[in-house]
Formats: C-alpha cells, structure tokens, sequence
C-alpha cells in the first residue's frame, strides 16, 4: 500500500480509495447491482465470513503442531502405518470413508465437458500474456512447429533471423504427417497432394476415411479459403492460398503445392487468469490492476499495444470464427479459450480494505466478490460463458471443512449479485495433503459446484515437506517424482473423480510443463496426461498448447477413462507414504551441495524478480541455464527442502548462506543477459549488496524461517516484503 493511501469508510469498512472507485465506476457500472448493494452485503458477508476464516486458518496450525508431535515422540521408533492413520483419524485429519456419490454439477460449457485439451495459466496482471492465452484456442502449427525444437536444426534447417525455407519444408513434412495421423485420406497420403480439394454442393471432394471429420470450409473472394475438420472433439483448419501473393511472413512464397498457407489447430481450450501464484499483488494498486484485466476480459474490451522488432503491435480479444457447413448452413465456432479465474486461497489477507477491527480482509473473500461482479458484463454478451457460468479455481484448500466454507462463501457473492444458486462454480486444485487423503470428502462438499479437479506436484510436494518436516530428512528433491506417495496422488486424483462422476461432466486436470523451450522433450512425456485420464493438462505458452494439443488427437481421454475405472483404486497408505531418506542412503558432500546449489539459485532466481519487479511467473534459468517456468509453487518446494534439511542436520545455516552468495552473482549474471528482463525496473544486483537488498534477504528468511511459515506457504514473507519495497 502507498504511504499516502486514501481510504473511503463505508458501513463497517475502510476501503482503499482505488479499489472504491474502480468498484463504483467500473465493475457495478451497466449492471443491475447498485454500489449500496454491493458494499452493504460485502460487508454483511466479510465480517460473518472472516471470523470462520480465521478459525479455518487456526486449525492448521493446532493439526499441524499435533502432526509435529507425534513424530517427535516417535523418533527412535520404526514408522508405523496403521498406527499413523489412526492417529491422522483421531485428530481430525484424516475423515472416515463415506458413501459413494454423483456430482451434481449442470449446465457446464462444452469446453469443460466435452472437449479434452491443453490449459493455460496465466497472470492476470499482464494484459499481454492474457491476450495471447485467450486467443490461444486457435494457434498456428506452422509457426509452433517452426520456432520449436521439434524440428532439429540439422541439415540446413536452422531457425536463424529470417525464413529459412530448409526449415519451412520439414515444417510442412511434419505437419502432413499430423494430418495423416488424425484425418487420413483413403488410400492415399496428404504428403501426395498436389491440388487443392474442391467443394461441391457444401461437400468436400476429398476421400477422408471418416467423412463425418469434415464440419465445413469457408470462401474468400470465391474461392475456397479453408477447411475445418474434427478429431477427438478438437477442430483443425486447414487454410489454402489461392492469391498468389508471396506472404509476408515468407519470402520466398509460398512453398506448399497444395498451396496450404498454415494449420490452425484448436489448442488452449481452457485458460485460468490467476490471481494467485503467478502474481504479486500486495495492495490495492496490484489488485486493482488484475480486477481490472479481467473486466475487460469480461467486457470483451482488452486490448494493448506494444513495440516488437521496432514496430508497434496492437493486440485485442479475436472474434468468433465463421464457416458454412457441410449442408449449407452458417456455423460459428468458439474464437478463444474458455477463461477461467483463479482466486487466492484461505490465507492471505490484504491492506486494500480492513474490517472494523481494523484487521485486513481476507483477500479470497475480495476476490470472490468483485471477480464475480465482473462476470456480469459477460452474461449479457456470452463471449466467454455460453452457459452464464463463472468459474473460479479455488487453490490451497486443506480439507473437507474449507472445501465447504469456499461453498459458502459463493453462497454469499450470489445473494448480493442476484446469480442463481449454484452459478459460481468452483475448481478444486488438489495440491495439499489434507486435500490428496480426504479428496472424495472435498469433492462432496462442493458436488453442486465442482467443475474441475488437477494435482500440482510442487505445492503438494512442498506441503508434504511441511507436515511432515519433523519426521527425518527428505529425498533428493528430483527422486521426489519416483516416490510412492507421487504416484499414488496422481492415480488417486483420477480415481475419486471418475468415482464422483466427472466423465462427461467435468475435468480432472494434471500439472504443468514447466520447459517451455524443451517442446520435443514435452512431445515425447507429456502424452501421459491424457494416457493417465487426464481431461486437461497446464502448458506454459500458446505454442507449448498447440503442440501438446497433438496428445489429445492420439488418445481418445473418454475412452481412457472408462478402462482406468476397471482397475484397481490408488491405496490410501501409498498416499501416505512419507518421502523420509533411508538411514541406510548416506549422500556425499558433493550431492548436497550440488542440491543447495540448484535449490538456492531457483528460489534467488525467483524471488529477485518477484520483490524488485513486482513479477509473479516468468521463465527464469535453472543452474544449467534452461529456462524454467517458475511460480510460487516451485520457491515453496525449493525452501522447504532446505529448511527440512537444516532441521536434522544435513546442512548448516553456514554452508546455506554461502552458497545463497554465490548463487546470488550467477543469478545477477543470468539477469543481465536475459533480454525479457528489459522493460522493467533497473535491476539490482544481489551479489554486490547483500545486506542491503530486500530480494536477497527475503530468499533468505524463505529458507531459515521456513519451518515456522504457516503450511511452508511463500506468500506471507513475499508480501511483507514486497510491500517493504514498494514503501521505499
């Protein structure tokens, strides 16, 4: 918050002049909800809400404090399972299995339902990345496939500065091929053609296997423009070139003899607009500039401009796009991502409004309130929502009695807004420990709401670090994804929601590619997400969704899901394996400093551009120099591994700081050559200034305060921090 922030008072409220306003003049503006209204019931609602907030918050503390004990009191004893899970029942922990049961979930848009495909996460803050993520529903497979990895660059086909056509031919090798995969021809090969497929009586003249895969074409000037087909749900528009113009993009025009101008393929079907791990925002100023993207995405007004390779770029939402169909008819297919909103989670309060106590409000009740306000203004239009639904992604819900206090708290938003009961529906990010063990439980609390379910290995890894810190030290953070507990929460997520009914009805999510330049890496693995029923997995760039969405075209995921039904359940005491290091494993000297080292480097990486560039997510490299993207999820494994290993003994605050120096130079290093940085604030060096800069200290308290930080959580010490900044 600024030095000399207004404040409005208002009923029981202090509310930040900034946030006041843009609530008065923007959001409630052209709706049927009065500012009075408004105000009056957020009021109403905070001040009965934030009270079972905080107990929500203090049962946490006293389960976690109970967990701690338990393992103290048994530190020379041999691990007991059965013993453990009676006692995680006893305390509250761990709820008693309970009967089976159907979501009741209705009215879903067909993104959520009936279409399986990547899902982008996005800052909300950056109008930019969001414009590219929302218009990511269409991406063009020429230009992924040319600026990725999956094509080598090897026997001339060298991406370089300008067209390579070497390059361009193996684009279009490569893209036949696709084609031939998911639409193939009878008795013959894509890579054979050699004229452009005519059109006759709205029928395409062309022997695809399936003809029922042809949905309709489009016309420019008389002659056929495009062809959509469809997959697996997933659309593809095959775009020709009849002008016989070179194209810009390509001197040497057009290459193709069938004169295929570009491949565009349905990529991003989803896109959640986070207000939580991929942003910093500490105060009105960082919350008003987020609400303020997603109005006018619900607006449909978004728009920016920039400079790129010397030339300035507009950028908007597109339009929906229009085809005739194979009778006739004119059809219109969906033109951007289904956007969802991620609201912060229980914890984190903020100075933007404080309560009559003078205390601050939760932040995840704010968002809730004002980001449903917005979605009004898409009601009137249906540019996102056809269904009139608003759908919020709740993160960091640690079990059933939060799960039903979230239900609660949209219970409240609607009364105020005059929605429907039930029109705020609610995604559950599986990603805490409590959460994992009890999911069936988390899912019937909000079974008339519940339109998506995802695991995230690094909160959840992070989380199992904390609740389990006094148990021994852990593994090597790279054998984490080889323990058992891993694969049980991955098959475990899928099981209970095939069990609750989600086929057909909502998605069950898997975690995010995190190497976004790594495309041929993520061509090769990532097909297990759909392999493992996963409706939906998270990619970090359009281009990322576009090739992921080939996964998609392979595997038919409802098919999936009905043979993973028939096969034996994940096992709770697998779920509950503890990723404690065998007394028996010694690690040498090298390994763990080579494991501090990349430790430290990703949370300094991290963090210098979260509290001196008020960054949320970008790319930042590893100590290998691959760029990785990095969120508060990965600085929270990262800083609970160490404090973890400081705890018992593995290291010592000497050696951590050491190593935080040095790492801190390559950081800065890094940082200087990294062309994405430019635009931003001047950066300071770490390396230099140790003592004086609030990054390198924040990265530090992470790591030796991160014992006592409640759930291991990042965010209280970022805040406090960044707001230090700021003040400055």
């Amino acid at each position: 918050m600024k030095k000399h922030e207004k404040f409005i008072k208002i009923c029981d409220l202090s509310v930040s002049k900034l946030i006041f306003d843009f609530v008065n003049n923007e959001v409630l503006r052209g709706t049927s909800i009065s500012s009075e209204r408004f105000w009056s019931g957020f009021n109403k609602a905070v001040h009965k809400l934030a009270p079972i907030n905080k107990k929500l918050i203090q049962k946490r503390h006293k389960l976690q404090r109970s967990i701690d004990s338990y393992h103290l009191s048994r530190k020379s004893r041999k691990f007991n399972k059965k013993e453990y899970k009676k006692f995680l029942k006893k305390i509250g922990y761990l709820n008693n299995s309970s009967p089976n049961f159907k979501i009741q979930t209705k009215n879903v848009d067909i993104e959520i339902s009936n279409i399986c495909g990547p899902q982008l996460v996005c800052p909300v803050s950056n109008a930019r990345f969001l414009l590219n993520a929302a218009n990511a529903r269409w991406v063009s497979l020429y230009d992924s496939l040319y600026g990725s990895d999956i094509i080598p660059e090897t026997k001339g086909a060298l991406k370089g500065n300008t067209y390579n056509p070497i390059r361009g031919r193996e684009v279009i090798s490569y893209s036949r091929n696709i084609l031939d995969k998911i639409v193939p021809l009878k008795n013959k090969s894509w890579k054979n053609l050699n004229k452009i497929p005519k059109i006759k009586n709205n029928k395409l003249q062309l022997n695809l296997v399936n003809s029922s895969q042809f949905i309709g074409y489009s016309m420019k000037s008389g002659k056929l423009s495009s062809i959509i087909l469809k997959n697996n749900n997933l659309h593809i528009d095959i775009l020709f070139d009849q002008s016989g113009k070179m194209e810009i993009n390509n001197p040497d025009g057009n290459q193709d003899p069938l004169k295929i101008h570009d491949i565009f393929i349905e990529s991003a079907i989803t896109t959640i607009c986070d207000h939580e791990d991929s942003v910093a925002a500490v105060d009105a100023e960082d919350k008003v500039l987020g609400y303020r993207n997603w109005l006018q995405l619900m607006k449909f007004k978004l728009n920016t401009s920039f400079i790129k390779n010397g030339k300035k770029i507009f950028r908007k939402l597109n339009k929906d796009r229009n085809y005739i169909s194979a009778n006739g008819s004119k059809i219109k297919l969906h033109g951007r991502s289904l956007l969802l909103n991620r609201n912060v989670g229980h914890l984190m309060t903020n100075p933007c409004i404080l309560l009559k106590d003078g205390s601050e409000c939760p932040e995840g009740i704010l968002d809730a309130f004002i980001t449903s306000a917005a979605c009004l203004h898409d009601f009137k239009r249906k540019a996102n929502s056809r269904k009139q639904n608003i759908y919020i992604v709740k993160p960091k819900m640690h079990g059933p009695e939060e799960c039903s206090f979230t239900d609660l708290i949209f219970k409240n938003v609607e009364k105020v807004l005059k929605l429907k009961n039930n029109q705020i529906l609610c995604g559950i990010m599986d990603e805490e420990r409590r959460t994992s063990v009890n999911l069936k439980e988390c899912i019937r609390r909000l079974k008339k709401r519940v339109f998506f379910i995802n695991t995230g290995f690094l909160d959840r890894t992070g989380d199992e670090i904390h609740t389990s810190m006094e148990s021994g030290p852990m593994v090597l953070k790279g054998d984490m994804k080889s323990s058992k507990w891993i694969r049980a929460y991955e098959n475990n997520n899928v099981d209970v929601g095939l069990s609750c009914g989600f086929s057909g009805k909502a998605q069950i999510g898997k975690g995010m590619w995190a190497m976004p330049d790594l495309l041929n890496d993520m061509m090769k693995q990532k097909i297990s997400h759909p392999e493992a029923g996963a409706n939906c997995a998270w990619v970090p760039s359009p281009t990322a969704a576009a090739i992921h969405s080939l996964h998609y075209h392979q595997v038919k995921v409802f098919s999936k899901q009905k043979e993973i039904m028939k096969r034996k359940k994940a096992k709770l005491d697998d779920l509950l394996e503890i990723p404690v290091n065998s007394p028996k494993k010694k690690w040498s000297k090298l390994q763990i400093t080579d494991e501090l080292k990349n430790n430290t480097q990703g949370i300094l990486g991290y963090v210098v551009r979260w509290i001196d560039q008020s960054v949320g997510c970008s790319k930042v490299p590893d100590i290998n120099g691959i760029g990785l993207m990095e969120d508060r999820a990965t600085c929270r494994i990262s800083s609970q591994h160490i404090a973890n290993w400081l705890h018992h003994g593995v290291c010592s605050k000497k050696q951590v700081l050491e190593i935080m120096k040095k790492m801190a130079k390559i950081v800065d290093n890094q940082n200087l050559k990294d062309k994405s940085m430019k635009g931003q604030a001047p950066y300071e060096l770490m390396g230099t200034n140790y003592y004086q800069s609030i990054a390198f200290k924040t990265a530090c308290d992470l790591v030796f305060h991160g014992k006592s930080q409640p759930s291991g959580y990042t965010e209280p010490l970022l805040h406090f921090n960044r707001l230090m900044k700021k003040s400055i």
